[in-house]
């Protein structure tokens, strides 16, 4: 048994979400697009350890998931990119109890494989070429527009989007010839990908932040359901998670 799964058998036993008379459990997790790779193998552990529960995972931007649980979406638990999403869904009422930073990450540039534009850095290479890099308001697109405006860099890119994989997806496709995505994201692409490092940003990791939804904290008919939710986190948090955490490339908090 490896050493996440030992660690993750924190849910075992857990009825999530369900009545005392139905065999499966479900609990609902809204994460941030770039945790896509490490959360999906933590839920796959903790569902190994505990068939009875299922783990339902949304990865998006972080702000868009703010939105989602702001209009009703059925999230137990909220995982974001940076502090500034989770300031949002605490001033908002959307979140129970104090949020905890769990892991950080840091942006790099990334190329098709031989680099065929040139590109040599957070540079004047990036002009005249088919830049991507997350939108306005997103976690890794705030990133970028401040680390371009220390280096006096302005970024012209062509394309803008809401979640981190979506840039990755142009660059690995040929539509692009540079991406600005987060260390994990470009380390998961493997050969897929050339990545030149952006020192500064080190300085000045992302950090991200969890914690239950006040849907799950507030659900009475289903008290049940804040406790596994507050028992995933314990797993995201402790040694097994960040076991799989680092693993995938996150810096530990």
């Amino acid at each position: 048994m490896t050493a996440a799964a030992v660690g993750l058998s924190l849910l075992a036993g857990c009825a999530v979400g369900v009545d005392d008379d139905e065999d499966s459990s479900l609990l609902t997790v809204f994460a941030a697009s770039s945790l896509t790779s490490a959360f999906t193998r933590i839920a796959e552990d903790i569902e190994r350890e505990d068939p009875r529960v299922e783990i339902r995972l949304s990865f998006d931007g972080s702000p868009g998931l703010v939105d989602q649980i702001a209009g009703g979406a059925p999230a137990d638990v909220y995982a974001s990119a940076d502090s500034r999403s989770m300031g949002r869904a605490v001033a908002e009422s959307l979140i129970s109890g104090e949020p905890v930073e769990f892991a950080t990450n840091v942006l790099t540039l990334i190329t098709p494989p031989g680099n065929p534009a040139g590109i040599t850095g957070l540079d004047r290479s990036l002009d005249d070429t088919r830049l991507v890099v997350c939108a306005e308001g997103v976690p890794c697109g705030d990133a970028a527009r401040a680390l371009a405006g220390a280096a006096g860099v302005e970024l012209r890119p062509v394309s803008e989007d809401s979640k981190v994989t979506d840039v990755l997806g142009k660059v690995t496709s040929g539509e692009a010839d540079a991406g600005i995505v987060y260390l994990t994201d470009a380390r998961a692409a493997g050969d897929r990908v050339e990545q030149i490092a952006i020192p500064a940003a080190r300085a000045e990791p992302n950090r991200y932040q969890i914690a239950v939804t006040q849907r799950a904290a507030a659900d009475q008919a289903d008290a049940g359901r804040a406790d596994a939710a507050r028992r995933f986190v314990d797993a995201v948090t402790g040694p097994a998670g960040r076991t799989v955490l680092a693993d995938h490339g996150f810096g530990l908090p």
